[in-house]
């Protein structure tokens, strides 16, 4: 069972992997590194961070990185940290953007128990533990989707609730403007993994809010197929229309 020490971690973590990526970006601005290579990079550097500060901390722990080969053993582990060091790259690539994110989550029983996301343009880390003030009254149906790829989920959703698209890049970011009030719904087709939605997911229960497969189906984590290509995130009181609308 995750512990207080476990939520202060996780969110040290990827706070600072966030201010390690602001200055790394700063200065491949400077450089006139191309985009692509600043991404690179990026992933690089805050994959080493977490790796290190979590390993440290959480000797017999296991984890799971967007940037590194997949060690099975994990399968078998009590606590698994699941990060993603970047979550975003493309949005982090290009300097005016602040839609992309740090996500490190812990799991324990296929349930994250520790989220922490780390919006580090925005100088702000939202963690499990800590409850974000939210407006309770619906007015408007905001829907975040993807700025390259909006997919016929939210698209059906903001015809059918006339509702309005708002285009982000990171799942991270996404998840965050439904748990700050800025959106009431994050429907997501097209393929995604673990890390892409394991910590969000973490901080988006915390916060009272629905979190599910399209179909209404749990989520799932640490599997041995990190493919988890679809996620529904919303106010609670709207998950039932939602879901009845996708199904």
């Amino acid at each position: 069972m995750a512990i207080a020490s476990d939520h202060a971690l996780a969110k040290s973590a990827a706070t600072l992997a966030g201010r390690l990526l602001l200055t790394l970006r700063q200065e491949a601005a400077k450089s006139g590194l191309a985009p692509k290579r600043i991404g690179e990079i990026g992933d690089d550097r805050s994959h080493k961070l977490l790796c290190a500060f979590l390993s440290d901390a959480f000797p017999n722990d296991a984890i799971l990185s967007e940037e590194q080969m997949d060690d099975l053993e994990r399968l078998a582990a009590e606590r698994v940290w699941i990060i993603d060091p970047l979550d975003g790259t493309r949005e982090f690539s290009e300097n005016d953007r602040d839609d992309w994110a740090v996500h490190v989550a812990l799991v324990e029983n296929q349930e994250p128990t520790v989220g922490a996301v780390a919006l580090p343009s925005l100088n702000m880390t939202f963690c499990s533990d800590t409850k974000t003030a939210t407006n309770d009254s619906i007015t408007d149906v905001r829907i975040v989707c993807s700025r390259t790829r909006p997919g016929p989920a939210a698209e059906l959703l903001a015809n059918e609730l006339s509702g309005d698209l708002i285009y982000m890049g990171s799942a991270g970011a996404k998840t965050m403007a439904v748990v700050r009030g800025d959106a009431e719904i994050y429907a997501h087709t097209g393929g995604q993994y673990e890390w892409d939605s394991c910590a969000p997911v973490a901080v988006a229960v915390a916060n009272g809010l629905h979190a599910s497969r399209l179909d209404g189906s749990p989520l799932k984590y640490n599997q041995r197929d990190t493919y988890l290509p679809d996620l529904l995130i919303c106010r609670k009181e709207l998950a039932q229309a939602t879901l009845a609308i996708l199904n």
